[in-house]
């Protein structure tokens, strides 16, 4: 089982830039497929970006496509979300998790909050 821990969320104004981290802890990291995924106020969690684990295959919602960026170092077992041109609607809790998610792999998440 990989745990995962979630840092870099703040409070940014409109059209700010954030790179969020996810550590990962566990064997075999750099063979899972790799997601983000946020939940913003009173909706439901969706994914927004998607990782293979080579870091060469990526896949973004249409929402952030063109504005976010993942990544990842296998090395540093470490998964990243470089988000630019933030806007209010990114407000968000974000998550980390293997993609497709596992249920028993939900970290704490990290706030990410955009004032207008």
């Amino acid at each position: 089982q990989v745990q995962l821990v979630e840092s870099g969320g703040k409070l940014v104004q409109t059209g700010g830039s954030l790179r969020l981290s996810c550590a990962a802890s566990g064997r075999a990291f750099s063979m899972y497929p790799m997601g983000w995924f946020r939940q913003p106020p009173g909706k439901e969690r969706e994914r927004v970006a998607s990782i293979a684990p080579s870091g060469i295959f990526k896949t973004y919602a249409d929402s952030v496509k063109g504005r976010f960026t993942i990544s990842r170092d296998n090395i540093k077992n470490t998964v990243y979300l470089q988000m630019n041109s933030l806007k209010p609607e990114d407000t968000a809790v974000y998550y980390c998790n293997q993609n497709p998610p596992r249920d028993d792999s939900w970290g704490q998440g990290t706030q990410v909050t955009v004032s207008s």
